[in-house]
């Protein structure tokens, strides 16, 4: 059976009519954008789903997404480790993180190499001086920086959008002490750099991504998921020069690839979503699972069971 075949086979979204009763002795059921969330005093099951979310909106669900992110995520919370701790304690299922319950800040530090997605649009439209960083002038759609930066977002509850925000704004409302928010950025550059380290093994470029931080008795740790297929673009490195030169947009493995689907057809998030063709939902699904095979080494296999099923048996009673 080919991939799309297998992927196909998971259309239908297992998470749509989920029994979350059957889950409640895990803890306090919580549902997320993309996650089905079950809190407990010290810890989380963080269920992630095949849901899809774009511009801050759920809009449809891309079949095995969520065994992907999951698997991406936690080979990258191996990977940098040492770097940074996580949240991580276990993975019972392809789906489910059992992961520290931490205070989370209330920002998302989102690190950039490129001029590229949100920030061309708002370079675009005068926006993006919101940010207070310095960019250098003239500069073009995809352009590589000389050196990272981090443009912050406020992080909205489902169905509002994240905004743009600086360091400056962030203190001054007093969303994060000083010290905290100086250390987590030290921490997403740092994690950054090890995710470009890892891509460029696998001959791809980390175009930009978005941390996470929360603290557990005062220590910092990175929380959600990282570098995966939907917290960070990719690009690959073979043909980046080239398509810079000609002005071309580059080859994408990432969610990038239905944003610009969405901007294609008018939407950017306001009014009623488009319907996603099932076509559109298996080009992402074989998308996000080249990206499972080039980062990880080995090809992703669509599950022959229900996925829900399996979750029960896992984890309910």
């Amino acid at each position: 059976m080919s991939l799309r075949d297998g992927l196909a086979r998971h259309l239908r979204s297992h998470f749509v009519d989920l029994d979350t009763d059957r889950l409640a002795h895990l803890g306090t059921h919580r549902r997320g954008k993309v996650r089905e969330l079950f809190v407990g005093d010290d810890e989380i099951w963080m269920i992630t789903t095949d849901r899809l979310s774009a511009f801050d909106v759920v809009l449809t669900s891309i079949p095995c997404k969520g065994a992907i992110l999951n698997a991406i995520a936690v080979a990258a919370f191996e990977a940098t480790a040492d770097i940074c701790p996580n949240h991580l304690l276990e993975v019972p299922h392809p789906n489910v993180m059992r992961v520290r319950r931490a205070d989370p800040l209330p920002i998302e530090v989102v690190v950039r190499r490129y001029v590229t997605g949100s920030l061309w649009r708002d370079l675009e439209a005068g926006r993006a001086g919101v940010y207070e960083v310095p960019l250098p002038a003239g500069i073009r759609r995809d352009q590589r920086l000389d050196q990272p930066i981090i443009t912050p977002s406020t992080k909205a509850e489902v169905g509002i959008h994240d905004e743009p925000i600086s360091r400056r704004v962030i203190l001054e409302q007093g969303m994060v002490e000083e010290a905290v928010l100086d250390r987590a950025f030290e921490l997403a550059l740092a994690l950054f750099a090890r995710g470009e380290a890892l891509a460029a093994e696998r001959g791809l470029i980390l175009v930009d991504t978005k941390y996470e931080f929360g603290l557990v008795d005062g220590e910092l740790i990175v929380i959600d998921e990282i570098h995966t297929a939907d917290s960070s673009r990719y690009w690959e490195a073979s043909e980046y020069e080239a398509r810079f030169a000609a002005g071309e947009s580059q080859k994408m493995l990432d969610k990038e690839n239905i944003r610009q689907w969405l901007i294609g057809v008018g939407y950017q998030g306001e009014g009623t979503p488009p319907e996603i063709p099932d076509a559109v939902r298996l080009d992402l699904a074989e998308t996000y699972a080249r990206l499972h095979e080039r980062l990880l080494g080995r090809p992703f296999v669509p599950p022959a069971e229900d996925v829900r099923e399996s979750l029960y048996t896992v984890l309910g009673r």
